[in-house]
């Protein structure tokens, strides 16, 4: 890779030289894509199609490990960034112009714990995904209505321990809301430090 112009956070433009390119890509499990890679215009599309951005990274994150560095080269650097979790949020806000955006799609482990009707899950996880592996178990939970819908809906949770919804409700009538389900929250500060949040742990963040 080559010196890289790209956002910043205050909205300037900043060169990131290659070494520091080379050196982060080297840190992810995922793949580092930048414009001129043969998947960048597939992967930078989301599904509002009226939504048409071009950053000038994207991290494709396998694993815990790849958000805390892609959070910590961001913060390096001031990046502007953008989290992406199922890519359907409506306003776009899953993608950015010009920054850096790290997408989680491509993490979707999911484990049931069908003795406590709980479940352990990736924020790349879509509902559909989540109904097929709990519906095993004959259970289920309040949730989005659109199959194709990341859990985490919001698009920028990193990751959700939860048998629901993660951030923004998920109404379903008599039922209630999905968050109400939530039991904890693994997350990734913007100082790059790996929390869990509860209602017995880190409070304040749940």
């Amino acid at each position: 890779m080559t010196e890289l112009l790209i956002t910043t956070r205050e909205g300037t433009r900043a060169g990131i030289p290659s070494g520091s390119l080379e050196k982060y890509a080297d840190r992810l499990r995922g793949e580092l894509i930048a414009a001129g890679h043969q998947a960048y215009d597939h992967a930078r599309r989301v599904w509002n199609g009226n939504i048409d951005r071009r950053p000038a990274l994207i991290a494709r994150c396998l694993g815990v490990a790849d958000v805390m560095a892609s959070v910590a080269f961001a913060r390096e650097h001031d990046l502007l960034i953008a989290v992406r979790s199922g890519a359907h949020h409506a306003a776009g806000y899953g993608t950015c112009d010009g920054g850096l955006v790290i997408d989680l799609c491509r993490m979707k482990g999911m484990k049931v714990d069908p003795a406590r009707s709980t479940a352990d899950a990736q924020a790349g996880l879509l509902w559909g995904e989540f109904d097929t592996e709990t519906q095993v178990f004959g259970l289920a939970t309040t949730g989005g209505v659109v199959s194709d819908t990341s859990i985490t809906w919001g698009e920028f949770d990193y990751e959700t321990r939860a048998f629901g919804q993660a951030t923004t409700g998920g109404v379903m009538g008599s039922y209630g809301l999905s968050c109400d389900k939530l039991l904890s929250v693994d997350i990734v500060t913007a100082d790059g430090k790996l929390l869990k949040a509860s209602a017995g742990e880190n409070p304040d963040r749940f």
